[in-house]
C-alpha cells in the first residue's frame, strides 16, 4: 500500500512560509537597499527594455566593450561599456536623434551624472563605480524614458 503524504492547502502553505520567514529576518543591508531603489523609481516614465544586438564586426574586440540596447516604444538608448582601473565608462547614442533640451541622466545607486545631448543624440559618462546602473532620458515636455535597471562589472 502506497502512502501519500497529506494535501497541503494554500493556507496552510502561506502560514508556513509566513512563520518560515520570521525564522530568517531579511538582512537590514538588503531592506535599506530595497528602499533606496524605490526612492529611484520614475512614475509615469517608460521603460526601454534590453534588445539583444549583434557586435559589430571590425569594430572592437568583445573584451573591450560591451554593447548594450534598449528600446522603448519610439526611442532607443545603445551604450558601450568599457572598464579601466575599477571603473566604468559610458558612452551612449538616443535615436532617433531627440529635439534640443534633451539631456539624460546615468543613475547608480550612489550617484547620478547628468549629461546634456549633442546635437547627434550623443552622450559619456566616465570614471562611474561599478555595478547597478539605469540611463533617464528626459525630453521636453514629454514622459521620460527609463533604461532597465542593468548591472556592470569591471
Amino acid at each position: 500500500m502506497t502512502r501519500h503524504p497529506p494535501a497541503i492547502d494554500d493556507e496552510s502553505l502561506i502560514a508556513a512560509l509566513r512563520l518560515s520567514a520570521g525564522q530568517d529576518p531579511v538582512p537590514a543591508h538588503v531592506s535599506a537597499a530595497a528602499r533606496a531603489v524605490f526612492g529611484l523609481r520614475l512614475p509615469g516614465a517608460a521603460t526601454a527594455r534590453p534588445v539583444v544586438t549583434p557586435a559589430p564586426r571590425g569594430v572592437r574586440s568583445a573584451d573591450e566593450a560591451r554593447l548594450l540596447r534598449f528600446t522603448a516604444a519610439e526611442l532607443t538608448v545603445d551604450l558601450e561599456v568599457t572598464s579601466m582601473d575599477g571603473l566604468v565608462d559610458l558612452a551612449g547614442q538616443v535615436s532617433p536623434c531627440p529635439e534640443a533640451g534633451t539631456r539624460v541622466e546615468v543613475r547608480t545607486l550612489h550617484l547620478t551624472e547628468s549629461r546634456e545631448l549633442s546635437a547627434t543624440g550623443q552622450f559619456a559618462v566616465t570614471g562611474l563605480p561599478p555595478g547597478w546602473f539605469s540611463v533617464v532620458c528626459h525630453r521636453p515636455e514629454r514622459s521620460p524614458v527609463v533604461t532597465s535597471w542593468t548591472r556592470i562589472r569591471p
